[in-house]
């Protein structure tokens, strides 16, 4: 086996950045081989329990035959528990790779049960890895052989939604997120599932359904709670930002005509501006409030968390984002008409000292477009690492081989 030299020396041509990139795509490739590797060397797979019916566990080995006898099947089951094999560890830890290389090699390690009797889509809902669960389902004849499956409690996979494992990142998110990340998980396991499924009753005598709402009803309090506070103060803040929009409205940049009563400022293209923006920002700010103040009176039902409430929030929050961003234009426009001297580099100064707010509360306000943004830069950027594997390799590396020698690659 090869292990790479961490002392050589990248010296090809390419920018730090580059080089950066095309080292971490190095070791992903290695990465890979290793697992590889270490799959079809792999001992772990002689005892494997596979469960052929939802009362009966057999267990196999991925060779044409089985060398285990009947006493060591019973001394298997007897023993303490083992730690969980390459497989679940994968699909527990989200690793689809993984998961899909041994897969590959040993298509019948689909239907593999740890001494829970879970199989692997027990194990990725539990612990919420949907990349895994999708690549499991859309896997042939595998949704139909895994989906009416029980573990040791007769749960089966709509069971396993309640029993989610603590996520260390949970605490970043909202509770309300949380349980709609729940709802939807519920959902997306429920198509699978047969009508039976959604009635049976597990070793606690419970519906998957009322275990669900069991083991996710002070979640759904602390959402309840924590969606009214936000609305509530949300609501506060439209309702100021749209009385500052109205009072704008009446007291526009340069007053009005003496003897019209029109804005003496109208014929300027900058006044218009200051009016799209001003009614815009009210606008916004009144919808907003319509929808925060939908969310304070709302039922708070576990089906409203799926959907309803969050596109309400969202939708509330884009809304009172638009209002403020639509006032500081405003502000900006009426700042550059009353002040405005005529002067190039002043100009340009003021245009600078009016504007720079909003660019900031851009960047700082817009997290749907940072994700959005994101998205895009992670697909140029493995765009970016794909173009940079065909360019020129660096110079040959040491390698040592673990025997003495070394070769070069």
């Amino acid at each position: 086996m090869l292990v790479i030299d961490p002392n050589v020396e990248d010296t090809s041509w390419m920018l730090s950045p580059l080089k950066k990139l095309r080292k971490q795509k190095f070791k992903c490739e290695w990465a890979m081989k290793l697992v590889k590797l270490l799959v079809k060397k792999d001992t772990s797979w002689e005892k494997t329990a596979s469960r052929l019916t939802k009362h009966r566990s057999k267990v196999h080995q991925y060779g044409k035959t089985s060398s285990i006898t009947q006493e060591e099947i019973i001394t298997y089951e007897s023993a303490a528990r083992l730690p969980d094999t390459p497989l679940l560890l994968a699909t527990k830890h989200g690793c689809p790779q993984i998961v899909e290389e041994i897969l590959t090699l040993y298509p019948q390690a689909i239907e593999h049960i740890d001494q829970d009797g879970r199989n692997i889509l027990h194990v990725a809902i539990k612990n919420r890895n949907h990349e895994i669960f999708d690549m499991v389902v859309n896997t042939r004849y595998a949704k139909q052989r895994l989906r009416g499956k029980i573990d040791n409690d007769a749960n089966t996979l709509l069971h396993m939604v309640a029993e989610e494992v603590e996520d260390v990142d949970s605490d970043l998110k909202g509770p309300a997120y949380v349980l709609q990340d729940n709802m939807r998980m519920f959902k997306k396991v429920e198509k699978i599932c047969t009508t039976l499924d959604k009635m049976k009753l597990n070793s606690r005598s419970k519906t998957a359904e009322q275990e669900f709402n069991e083991g996710n009803d002070e979640r759904r309090k602390e959402a309840k709670e924590w969606m009214t506070e936000n609305a509530k103060n949300y609501t506060v803040v439209a309702v100021l930002i749209a009385t500052v929009a109205f009072a704008a409205a009446y007291t526009v940049p340069g007053g009005p005509n003496p003897k019209t009563g029109q804005p003496v400022l109208k014929e300027k293209p900058l006044f218009f501006f200051f009016t799209v923006a001003d009614a815009m920002s009210l606008s916004a700010a009144l919808t907003s409030v319509i929808m925060f103040l939908n969310i304070i009176t709302s039922s708070y039902r576990f089906k409203d968390f799926e959907r309803s409430l969050g596109r309400k929030l969202k939708a509330g929050l884009v809304m009172l984002t638009i209002s403020v961003a639509m006032l500081m234009l405003a502000f900006a426009s009426t700042l550059i008409l009353t002040v405005s001297s005529g002067r190039k580099w002043t100009d340009i100064t003021l245009y600078a000292i009016s504007f720079f707010p909003v660019l900031i509360f851009v960047f700082t306000s817009f997290p749907f477009e940072r994700i959005r943004f994101r998205a895009v830069y992670s697909k140029a950027k493995e765009t970016l690492v794909n173009m940079v594997s065909c360019m020129t390799k660096p110079k040959p590396a040491v390698w040592y081989s673990g025997r003495g020698a070394t070769s070069v690659i």
